[in-house]
Order: C-alpha cells, then structure tokens, then sequence
C-alpha cells in the first residue's frame, strides 16, 4: 500500500475519532450542567 494513503487514512480515522469523542463528551456535560444550574439557580434550560 501506498505510503501517502496510509498516512491519509491513519489521519482521517483519528479525526474521525476525535470528533466522535468531544460529542460524546460534550453533550452529556452540558445537559448536566443546564439542569444544575436548572436547580440552583432557576434559570431556563434553554439559555
């Protein structure tokens, strides 16, 4: 196999996973995050 492809392939999957990661770390985080501040603070979920 070809080196450059390698090394494209390498580096798309690794984006790939990257980006799959932050979502799956991310999300979570702010949906807790507005319902702390739901409940101490009063303020809207949608803010």
């Amino acid at each position: 196999m070809n080196i450059g492809l390698l090394i494209l392939t390498i580096l798309g999957g690794a984006v790939g996973v990257f980006s799959v990661l932050y979502i799956l770390i991310s999300l979570p985080v702010t949906i807790i995050q507005k319902i702390y501040r739901k409940a101490r603070f009063g303020t809207s979920l949608f803010k």
